[in-house]
């Protein structure tokens, strides 16, 4: 790991980072991605030390409550979270100053935090994310090495609804020839309904591939899964977005299933759900004993 010192935090739509680079190993990750310009070699994490400072200033500029969202590039929860904190300081001031919080991530560390999910939610709303790909947990732990696996992600999930917290899944990515079948849709579709789930966020059965996670995804496929680079470079070639060839079959299952258990599966609406804030009344109204039986007349 090592510090930096950031000039900002909140993006023009309040999402931030307070960690660049990650510990989790998933093969497919797209924040490897050059683009990014991440400077440092991915597993070297950047911590940003001044970010709740920097947080801390932005909420009180502020003129209006918002959500603040976090986890899109860095989990929020990765390893180094349990020693340094700097999430957990950062809801701290959400919660402090009656914002709202939409948080992604895919590791059961989230419910270290449980008790300030809880308390934004009663004041604002917070709306918990989590990743789910692979229900086979043996070919989770090789695709998504170094986190939770998808039961466990699925347990934090039903502990969220338990404790009136809503939550989103995104179902993404779905790699061809690996996990694009339909029991393993079936069995995270499962897992979303048990969970009672909010909604569930898809682009489309497949991922996404270029410059820097492509050639990190390849190494992964020869490293565990022979010959598969191959049939990936034969059927896709150069391609940025990788559609499964059962992307239609899939897509139906998920439609339908999401109309049946009446779950959020329109992409637009669930982020439209992720970035609405709302205000709750945190105060009963005050009645006094006895003052139904004052005649007012």
């Amino acid at each position: 790991m090592h510090e930096s010192i950031v000039k900002g935090i909140l993006s023009a739509h309040n999402g931030m980072n307070v960690y660049r680079g990650c510990t989790h190993g998933c093969i497919y990750c797209d924040s490897r991605s050059k683009c990014y310009q991440i400077k440092h070699e991915f597993e070297d994490i950047e911590i940003k030390v001044n970010a709740p400072e920097l947080l801390e200033e932005a909420l009180r500029r502020k003129r209006k409550k918002a959500m603040i969202g976090t986890g899109a590039m860095t989990d929020p929860y990765i390893h180094l979270e349990e020693t340094q904190r700097n999430t957990r300081k950062c809801l701290e001031l959400i919660e402090t100053y009656g914002f709202g919080l939409a948080i992604q991530t895919k590791s059961a560390r989230i419910l270290r935090d449980l008790d300030l999910l809880r308390r934004i939610n009663e004041k604002s709303k917070c709306v918990v994310q989590m990743t789910l790909t692979t229900y086979d947990e043996e070919l989770c732990k090789i695709i998504e090495p170094n986190v939770s696996t998808t039961k466990e992600r699925y347990e934090v999930l039903k502990i969220m609804q338990e404790n009136g917290i809503p939550t989103i899944v995104w179902l993404s990515p779905i790699l061809p020839f690996l996990n694009d079948t339909e029991e393993n849709i079936k069995g995270i579709l499962n897992y979303c309904i048990e969970a009672k789930v909010h909604g569930i966020i898809c682009f489309g059965m497949g991922l996404t591939l270029r410059e820097g996670n492509r050639e990190y995804f390849y190494k992964k496929l020869d490293e565990h899964f022979p010959g598969l680079k191959e049939r990936y470079i034969k059927t896709y070639g150069n391609s940025y977005e990788i559609y499964s060839p059962n992307n239609t079959k899939l897509m139906n299952i998920l439609k339908e299933t999401c109309s049946t258990h009446h779950i959020l599966q329109d992409v637009n609406a669930c982020f439209q759900y992720l970035h609405q804030y709302e205000e709750k009344n945190l105060y009963e109204q005050l009645t006094f004993p006895g003052l139904e039986d004052i005649d007012c007349h």
